[in-house]
């Protein structure tokens, strides 16, 4: 059975906590993703950045009055997340029941990638096709 592990983009950024929010702002747009995970200096998980966290929040007005917003200020801390060993379809069922469409992937507590829904949807297409070769 297909594991999570098998499809995760691993080579992603990860946010910081002092990170500044235009710094993670211009990550989440190079990484092409909808948000990115914060870690510590261990690797470990801490919280979770979407676009439109940093959109709520560029859009206050405490924002034109601080400019020193950091991830820390506006990340979700313990975010859901799933473990790399975990199989597709399960994370297909979490994503279609309304939960985020970006999920930071973990071991032993420790970010090594994330899944998209569109990781999982391409995987399970896959699958498809490839039943039907049979």
């Amino acid at each position: 059975m297909l594991k999570v592990k098998d499809i995760i983009r691993r080579r992603i950024t990860a946010l910081t906590p002092e990170m500044g929010l235009k710094e993670a702002v211009d990550k989440i747009t190079e990484a092409g993703v909808l948000g990115l995970p914060v870690v510590d200096e261990h690797g470990e998980l801490q919280g979770f950045v979407s676009e439109q966290d940093c959109l709520t929040r560029l859009l206050t007005e405490s924002y034109h009055c601080d400019s020193h917003i950091t991830v820390a200020d506006i990340m979700r801390k313990n975010p859901l997340h799933l473990s790399e060993d975990l199989t597709v379809f399960s994370a297909a069922q979490l994503m279609g029941s309304g939960k985020p469409k970006v999920f930071p992937i973990t071991r032993e507590g420790k970010f090594v990638g994330i899944l998209t829904r569109g990781h999982v949807v391409q995987a399970l297409a896959e699958s498809l096709e490839a039943c039907k070769a049979f």
